[in-house]
């Protein structure tokens, strides 16, 4: 089953969300429109947005009101997407090419700041301040785990602790904020807003370490990019901090560098393959799985409540 056909019955508020994202970008900017337009129609799961939708579920659910939440998730989500490309020197997002390619680095870093400046903008609908609170302290940390990753490139010797607060950061906070931001929108009880933000975080964690996975095991086609693009661009993920464990493996990543050729970075894909590192990843990333399905039980029953756990345990067992 496709992880669309999870939550089918929220088509009609998707369609919603999908029509604001539109608009929301909507600038007298040909260029801006155009660069804009490109990444929205990029494609993508739409997680976070579906998040919000949920957790609102749990409380006075108006589609009106819930959109103010879930499209600036996106927008933000976007926007650290348009940025990474800069700082990885990306060419490929979805199979498309990036801003950065298609434009250049500058029109790339604007746009990523006109969809962050769009975000912000259309949040300030939402008219409790604890929403805004949320938001602010999420991009902040979005920021921060950004910056290390930047600091981190090609630093070999960084270990688990440093790997596992950059994906908080840069993945986990923000379907974490997801989840509780769709409840604040929807006047959701605290303790079921501080649960669903818990579900969110361990979802995350879970998610990033499978993509990071991912990143090794699938093709060029299912991801959209070069397979190892992360080990090539310098980006130390779970499954080569677990390789490096192994010395003789070790030596041999700690060449990685940017103008490696095809061969060499496939050479190295087969050595984190053979390491067991995939499969220790995969035993951490169901751990966090394990936490986010237990963190529901303390949910009230309803049918979000069943969708949270049919799409946590599809996150799980993803393969492209």
């Amino acid at each position: 089953m496709k992880l669309k056909m999870l939550y089918s019955y929220l088509n009609s508020d998707i369609a919603v969300i999908e029509r604001e994202l539109e608009a929301s970008i909507d600038t007298h900017s040909p260029l801006l429109r155009q660069a804009s337009l490109h990444t929205l129609r990029a494609g993508g799961k739409r997680i976070r947005p579906v998040f919000v939708l949920l957790g609102g579920k749990f409380g006075k659910y108006d589609i009106n009101v819930i959109k103010n939440a879930a499209v600036p998730l996106e927008l933000i989500h976007m926007a650290s997407l348009v940025h990474d490309d800069v700082i990885d020197d990306a060419e490929l997002r979805r199979g498309q090419p990036t801003i950065k390619s298609k434009w250049d680095s500058r029109i790339a870093m604007y746009t990523g700041d006109y969809i962050f400046a769009r975000a912000l903008e259309i949040m300030g609908e939402v008219k409790n301040p604890l929403a805004h609170q949320i938001l602010s302290n999420t991009i902040v940390q979005l920021s921060i785990g950004e910056i290390e990753q930047v600091k981190d490139k090609y630093n070999f010797e960084q270990n688990l602790r440093n790997y596992l607060r950059r994906i908080k950061r840069k993945t986990a906070l923000l379907i974490a904020a997801s989840c509780q931001l769709g409840a604040v929108a929807s006047d959701v009880e605290e303790s079921v807003q501080r649960n669903l933000y818990r579900f969110g975080y361990y979802v995350g964690m879970s998610y990033q370490i499978i993509d990071d996975v991912l990143d090794f095991t699938s093709s060029e086609k299912e991801l959209g990019k070069p397979a190892g693009g992360d080990l090539l661009q310098g980006n130390i993920t779970l499954p080569v901090l677990y390789a490096m464990e192994n010395r003789v493996f070790s030596e041999k990543i700690k060449h990685v560098h940017e103008n490696m050729s095809r061969a060499e970075i496939e050479e190295l894909i087969s050595i984190v393959k053979q390491s067991g590192a995939i499969e220790k990843s995969l035993l951490l990333s169901e751990r966090y799985l394990k936490k986010a399905l237990s963190t529901l039980d303390e949910l009230p029953s309803n049918k979000a409540k069943k969708t949270l756990r049919d799409i946590a345990r599809y996150i799980g067992k993803r393969k492209y």
